[in-house]
């Protein structure tokens, strides 16, 4: 197996999408448990979060093992700082997986059919923002080919504006279910009412993360 050192060797984007594989794992875990809230399977979620829990660390030691072997005087195409730029978003949405996991895990939720149908189309909305920054870091294998430049720069520069758009129709979407949320509010327990604000706040910030994450690579070919 190559070590993080080797793909150094290769190119800076290899270690970062090496990670990014791991972040994909923890989100696609994370699809599992909201998957298994729509059933109301609380035992379910708390096994599939302990297993999110154990993806997330891995994530974890690959992002350390990146930071150990990162070259610090050896020519890169991008600086050093934009490396652990990246990594440390990336790490973000990882982290943030996790966070709403055990969210879940800690109390089940009111019964409100209603209200996790329109919870569910928000986080799969915000999925859709990170699937779509996920894809961008598959592509900076062909830019660094590219220099930076040309039609790949273009290509890659439209899915930056395709996150950015997802990211706005997300906050759109939280919009409108914090209105259906308040609606009823009064009814919920204070610690139900806690739950579901923390809960609705943490699966929108995975939406901004990611936008942030794809301007964070923009910028990198608006500096070449």
């Amino acid at each position: 197996m190559r070590t993080i050192a080797r793909l150094f060797g290769k190119s800076p984007f290899a270690p970062l999408q090496s990670h990014m594989k791991k972040v994909s794992s923890c989100m696609k875990k994370l699809s599992e448990v909201i998957a298994a809230l729509q059933q109301q399977d609380q035992d379910k979620i708390s096994k599939l979060v302990a297993e999110l829990c154990d993806l997330e660390h891995e994530a974890d030691l690959t992002k350390n093992d990146i930071r150990n072997h990162l070259p610090r005087s050896l020519f890169l195409p991008i600086d050093r700082s934009q490396v652990l730029e990246i990594l440390a978003l990336q790490d973000d949405i990882a982290d943030k997986a996790e966070d709403i996991g055990n969210i879940l895990a800690m109390r089940s939720l009111p019964k409100m059919k209603e209200m996790i149908g329109l919870f569910t189309k928000f986080f799969e909305k915000n999925l859709e923002a990170f699937w779509d920054v996920r894809n961008i870091l598959k592509e900076m294998g062909e830019l660094l080919e590219s220099s930076f430049g040309g039609q790949e720069a273009l290509k890659v520069k439209k899915m930056v504006e395709s996150t950015s758009f997802k990211e706005h129709e997300a906050d759109v979407m939280k919009r409108q279910i914090l209105k259906e949320f308040f609606g009823f509010a009064d009814s919920l327990k204070p610690t139900d009412f806690y739950l579901w604000i923390n809960l609705i706040e943490e699966v929108g910030s995975l939406s901004h993360i990611s936008e942030s994450l794809a301007n964070r690579i923009r910028m990198i070919l608006e500096l070449r």
